[in-house]
């Protein structure tokens, strides 16, 4: 069976790619968007107090295939493919090809080329903009906002050690269906490392545990290196060392690093135990 999270398709309704492939009343092509909004929800339903299930950043890409007219919008975005709800206010037609991406935890865009001006927005890590032209210390986008230069880097140039990347979220909130420093889940850690890092990745952990590296044999297993996945059901955790992870989790509500011992004991004692290592290089 098509998994859900990553088959646009309901009973009413499905993608035109689908048709033939599911039962639907009717198939629609589609539309694609830009998301427009420094950061928008994709939920389960369309409402406010439907569960998050991914958060989409701006510059992504989106292709929606309905909209209820009551200021939702249904479709899957482009870059892991998961489907849900968004809000139509975050949507715009698709603008300029990003040119530079977002590279620190977060940054203010401002309305002109001076940090005292009030920000009209905050930016978050991933977040995709396209920069027309340099003033000072500011990259200055296509629709006029200054963002510091040392918070922006072009596309193409991927962080070097995603495990770095995943260190700097220590002390961020847990958020289910979140992918920023102001909330993320285990996988969204996961997910915005490897890709700053260069490397695709899908959302979930079970996602990531089918489609990320090579399953380590149990030899293997007890000599662990700096960048592999530990999976749970449910949980995902990255190794930092041969002691130690970071992880996003629920027990603490924070991103932390831990003793991998400590943590295997803990989530044992919880009722789960490991389901695999993987090895990514």
């Amino acid at each position: 069976m098509d998994d859900p999270r990553l088959t646009p398709a309901r009973g009413d309704l499905a993608a035109k790619y689908l048709e033939g492939k599911v039962k639907a009343a009717r198939f629609v092509e589609g539309e694609e968007f830009e998301i427009a909004d420094a950061l928008a929800p994709l939920r389960e339903a369309p409402s406010s107090d439907a569960t998050l299930l991914t958060q989409a950043l701006k510059g992504e890409h989106v292709t929606i295939y309905d909209r209820n007219g009551e200021g939702y919008a249904w479709g899957q975005l482009n870059s892991d493919g998961y489907v849900g709800w968004l809000p139509d206010r975050a949507l715009a037609k698709p603008g300029g090809r990003p040119t530079h991406q977002i590279t620190s935890l977060r940054t203010f865009a401002f309305p002109g080329p001076s940090i005292k001006l009030p920000p009209l927005d905050t930016l978050a890590m991933g977040a995709l903009v396209t920069v027309a032209r340099e003033d000072g210390s500011f990259a200055v986008t296509s629709e006029g906002w200054y963002l510091p230069r040392q918070h922006v880097g072009s596309i193409g140039h991927p962080e070097k050690d995603f495990v770095a990347v995943a260190e700097r979220f220590v002390g961020t909130p847990y958020l289910w269906g979140g992918k920023t420093s102001l909330g993320i889940d285990c996988s969204g850690l996961v997910q915005v490392s490897l890709t700053a890092g260069g490397t695709g990745c899908p959302r979930d952990s079970d996602m990531q545990q089918d489609g990320l590296g090579r399953t380590l044999d149990p030899a293997e297993s007890k000599k662990l290196q700096r960048g592999d996945l530990i999976f749970w059901k449910g949980h995902v955790a990255i190794v930092r060392d041969a002691e130690t992870i970071v992880h996003a989790n629920a027990h603490h509500m924070a991103t932390v690093i831990e003793s991998t011992g400590e943590a295997i004991a803990r989530i044992r004692k919880a009722g789960s135990e490991v389901t695999s290592i993987k090895r990514l290089a």
